[in-house]
């Protein structure tokens, strides 16, 4: 079928990495993509064509997450390795290491505002790092399996984190405590996140499952059962009325928050897709997965419903009212069996021309990386910060 103008397209495609591809990141700048890799590389991407991309090389084992600073002036990265690496993201490549955890790390995630950094290890710990004086600030200790993803909330008060003890957990940075507790008997969360204004999370489960969870009445909002294998990744589009979703099925969905359906299938990857995120705009989305491609997709939704969205938030600007559920969410829990009639786009039926993108890399070193250990509290290098 054809592609309504709204419809996802994908661009392009990036070839460099040489084994599955676990996250990306886009520069909020919207010209770069970080992408992190089970061949313990990260690549930086230039989305202008014919660009040259570097291959940042330092961790010693699968690195397993990326994140570009809310400036664009530093990537953070987690590794199977035990540590986290800064790094700034040019030509140099100067990074910076910290012996972050006892076992593998995770996920690593920035503050809304850059401040700090959080990062989840199969160690059982939540830890908190600040990042101007680059050391580390606390730990937060209440899961009994290892952590799969620590996220902080948009203003930067709570963190969310999921566990193979089959929680999810929300904690108050203030106090360092766990202020609520989400269980599954089923699955465990291989992924959580916040959506845009802070009042839900989303989790992706082993259990093929995706759930939307209410914080303010610790409410199960939706339950999407829309994959036939676990779920990987989440991201929220801008809005916050659309939620993209990657599965070892080897599709991405796009579900419609605000209608509580599923509306997009993309095809595109060979075997399970284990990243997706939108760009701070929300114009474009880009995954990853076992193929060790990086897929670019282009999109126009973000200006479907913007009316009602504009109205919706200028309401609440000026009123400062409690939000309603019915302001983003349906207020049931709402079990979705994907029946209803989706488009599903399967790139490779009808893209011909697709600009593959395998640009000239280069090989950037990082030997000359300063340590963190957990009880520093100097300062690092100047450019850092």
């Amino acid at each position: 079928m054809a592609s309504a103008p709204e419809d996802p397209v994908l661009e392009r495609y990036f070839k460099g990495h040489k084994a599955a591809v676990t996250s990306v990141s886009f520069n909020p700048n919207g010209k770069q993509l970080a992408t992190a890799s089970w061949d313990t590389f990260l690549m930086l991407w230039n989305l202008k064509p014919q660009a040259r991309a570097y291959r940042y090389v330092g961790h010693k084992d699968v690195v397993t997450s990326v994140q570009f600073s809310p400036q664009g002036n530093l990537l953070a990265s987690a590794s199977r390795d035990r540590t986290v690496r800064l790094w700034i993201p040019d030509k140099k490549g100067k990074s910076s290491e910290f012996k972050a955890h006892t076992a593998p790390v995770r996920s690593v995630d920035f503050s809304s505002d850059g401040q700090y950094l959080v990062t989840a290890s199969e160690d059982k710990s939540i830890k908190v790092w600040n990042m101007h004086r680059q050391r580390f600030l606390y730990s937060l200790y209440r899961h009994t399996h290892w952590v799969r993803c620590a996220k902080f909330s948009p203003d930067g008060r709570l963190i969310v984190s999921c566990s193979e003890d089959k929680t999810v957990k929300i904690w108050d940075t203030t106090n360092k405590q766990c202020v609520n507790n989400f269980s599954d008997s089923v699955g465990f969360a291989n992924f959580v996140d916040f959506n845009p204004n802070g009042t839900c999370i989303a989790s992706a489960g082993s259990d093929h499952t995706v759930k939307i969870w209410d914080i303010r009445v610790n409410k199960l909002l939706q339950h999407y059962q829309v994959h036939n294998c676990g779920v990987n990744c989440v991201s929220f589009h801008p809005s916050g009325n659309y939620l993209i979703t990657a599965s070892s099925d080897g599709t991405l969905k796009i579900l419609d928050l605000l209608e509580g359906r599923l509306i997009y299938t993309l095809q595109g990857h060979t075997g399970p897709v284990f990243t997706v995120s939108f760009s701070k705009g929300g114009e474009m989305f880009a995954s990853g997965g076992a193929d060790a491609q990086v897929l670019l997709w282009k999109t126009n939704f973000d200006e479907l419903h913007s009316k009602d969205l504009n109205k919706r938030n200028l309401k609440r600007l000026h009123f400062d009212s409690q939000p309603h559920l019915l302001d983003i969410y349906p207020r049931t829990p709402h079990p979705h069996e994907g029946k209803v009639e989706t488009v599903e786009i399967n790139p490779k039926l009808d893209v011909i021309d697709l600009q593959s993108s395998s640009p000239p890399v280069v090989d950037i070193l990082s030997f000359d990386s300063t340590t963190v250990l957990q009880n520093c509290d100097h300062g690092l290098s100047s450019e850092l910060h």
